[in-house]
């Protein structure tokens, strides 16, 4: 069954840095970040940070950890939305498209990442979406 590792809070809550290991060794961060012209709004990244990825974040690990890894996320998700519950709307992405790529695509991954997004959020009072590869999640009125 997949587990949800001890993550790392930000010591300011407003500030949306989280850290977490995994059982191998991964260490991801997850961040947070205001939009300057709407405060309330939130873009998601998050990524490996081991050296031995080259700080490639949005490298494919594949070690079998994938559940445990989104089941954390989800977890810092609701702690971060705890401490920040002003915040309306949520932007994040699977994995920047290639250049002459259809600006509609949508990877693998954002697929994955929308499946989350629909477990974490309750569609009665967030609307989810996807806007190209992006997944974008706002809070209804």
């Amino acid at each position: 069954m997949p587990k949800v590792y001890r993550f790392e809070p930000p010591f300011i809550p407003s500030a949306g840095v989280y850290f977490f290991t995994t059982d191998i060794g991964i260490r991801y961060e997850v961040r947070f970040g205001r939009k300057q012209s709407d405060i309330l709004s939130a873009t998601i990244v998050f990524g490996v940070l081991n050296e031995e990825f080259e700080g490639e974040e949005y490298v494919l690990v594949n070690r079998g950890e994938i559940f445990s890894v989104m089941n954390t996320i989800e977890s810092i998700f609701q702690d971060f939305f705890l401490k920040n519950p002003n915040i309306h709307t949520f932007e994040f992405s699977g994995e920047p498209l290639r250049p002459n790529t259809s600006p509609n695509r949508v990877t693998k991954r954002t697929r994955v990442y929308i499946r989350y997004a629909r477990k974490i959020f309750s569609e009665d009072a967030w609307k989810i979406e996807l806007k190209g590869n992006k997944v974008l999640i706002e809070r209804k009125r």
